[in-house]
């Protein structure tokens, strides 16, 4: 995460044509990560919110964008838990809450992770097989 500058993305909120441009390249940033469940998460909720953003929520957002896929993913889902910096990004925290209250509200406590452990099983291990291996995709 950047310290608090705007990133590797110039913020420029002048006129209309460079708002315009902006947000597309966030919504592009926040869509196109390589990482499906995050291009899902991150690119519906920067679509949703980044019309009522302020300059400081963008800047917010590009330091999220910033972070590395894997370790953003772990921090969003509970996996780990994140640094101080990253708890104190609005934007972070915002999404972390839409995230968690998804999960709590449709997956079942035997398919989660607890906090520093990794997800247990797939989504289907524990009725095929109560032995299988509990850690990866196996």
């Amino acid at each position: 995460m950047s310290n608090g500058d705007s990133g590797t993305i110039p913020i420029d909120l002048s006129d209309e044509e460079s708002k315009r441009r902006l947000f597309n390249r966030l919504l592009y940033r926040s869509k196109q990560r390589g990482y499906l469940e995050l291009d899902l998460v991150l690119g519906r909720w920067v679509e949703e919110h980044i019309h009522s953003m302020d300059e400081n929520g963008i800047k917010a957002l590009v330091n999220v964008l910033d972070l590395e896929n894997p370790d953003l993913w772990k921090w969003l889902t509970g996996q780990e838990q994140p640094p101080d910096a990253v708890c104190q990004n609005p934007v972070f925290c915002e999404l972390r809450d839409k995230i968690v209250n998804n999960l709590n509200s449709h997956a079942t406590p035997e398919t989660r992770a607890l906090l520093g452990q990794p997800w247990v099983r797939g989504w289907d291990d524990i009725k095929k097989n109560p032995g299988a291996p509990i850690v990866g995709n196996q």
